[in-house]
């Protein structure tokens, strides 16, 4: 199908990104990767009246070391996070949940921010942000504002980014020293996930010191399992991860559809959780 007419607009700076945006009203859209936006435009899901391409804007790309953080420029690609040495050594988890991003063609594309921002709630990337304690810059016609992973995600496909606003970059906490897996379960390789668990932890002396656990598609948005966070300190055993791992599903609200139903998503979370924290603390 043929998209419905809009104006293009190409800026250089954050600033003129949200000049467009507000000039083009709450009908503009933010191009970034367009791994979201495109099949949209062709099947006229949204019409929107202008296009803001964000693909020039330097400050946007990058991935730089903070000190105590790692800052990812929303225009960054998946490939590109997936593959940062800087991720590698600080982000584990961030990493790990990357390169289950589609496929390949997709990754060199799609961009980290642009994922975030569309806030699938089957995203891989979202319940990372959230369970690493995240934060996300935010530029609009007042100014910029940072914003905790906790508030960023409000609801099915929506943040807290306005209609006039542009998210400028995302920044990790490091983790250094942390092991990290996710565990994700979709129907064929590169699908969406009907569950999945990422869990990052950091060992001493062999047993889990502290631990991050955050879970895909159990709820409107991404779902940080803190109960099994708090029960997994000094976890050492299997059994121990096991029994941690059964409060997962607590304070989540799965969808039911044709690929499971709420109690199957549920049962998902806490053996996804059990695999993902067993494979990052090496506990078998």
């Amino acid at each position: 199908m043929i998209p419905a007419k809009f104006d293009y607009v190409r800026p250089s700076t954050v600033d003129e990104a949200v000049a467009a945006l507000v000039a083009g009203g709450d009908d503009a859209k933010i191009l970034g990767g367009g791994q979201s936006l495109m099949p949209v435009l062709r099947l006229r899901m949204g019409e929107p009246s202008v296009i803001v391409d964000t693909t020039r804007i330097d400050e946007m790309k990058g991935i730089t070391d903070a000190g105590d953080a790692i800052v990812i420029g929303a225009g960054v690609t998946h490939d590109e996070v997936a593959k940062s040495p800087l991720v590698r050594e600080h982000l584990a988890l961030l990493a790990a949940a990357t390169e289950h991003v589609a496929d390949r063609q997709i990754r060199h594309r799609g961009t980290m921010g642009g994922a975030m921002a569309h806030a699938d709630p089957a995203g891989d990337q979202p319940p990372v942000a959230l369970a690493m304690g995240a934060s996300f810059t935010i530029a609009g016609p007042g100014g910029r504002r940072t914003v905790p992973a906790s508030e960023f995600f409000v609801d099915y496909f929506t943040t807290a980014v306005g209609p006039d606003e542009v998210l400028v970059s995302v920044s990790f906490p490091k983790h250094t020293g942390w092991s990290a897996h996710y565990e994700k379960l979709n129907r064929t390789a590169q699908a969406w996930a009907i569950v999945a668990a990422a869990a990052t932890v950091r060992m001493d002396g062999g047993a889990i010191a502290e631990a991050r656990i955050g879970l895909t598609n159990m709820g409107p948005g991404p779902i940080r399992a803190t109960a099994v966070e708090q029960a997994l300190v000094g976890a050492s055993t299997m059994a121990a991860i096991a029994a941690a791992a059964e409060q997962a599903a607590e304070g989540t609200s799965p969808t039911e559809d044709i690929h499971a139903d709420a109690e199957f998503r549920k049962h998902l979370a806490r053996t996804l959780t059990k695999r993902a924290v067993a494979k990052a603390a090496g506990i078998s």
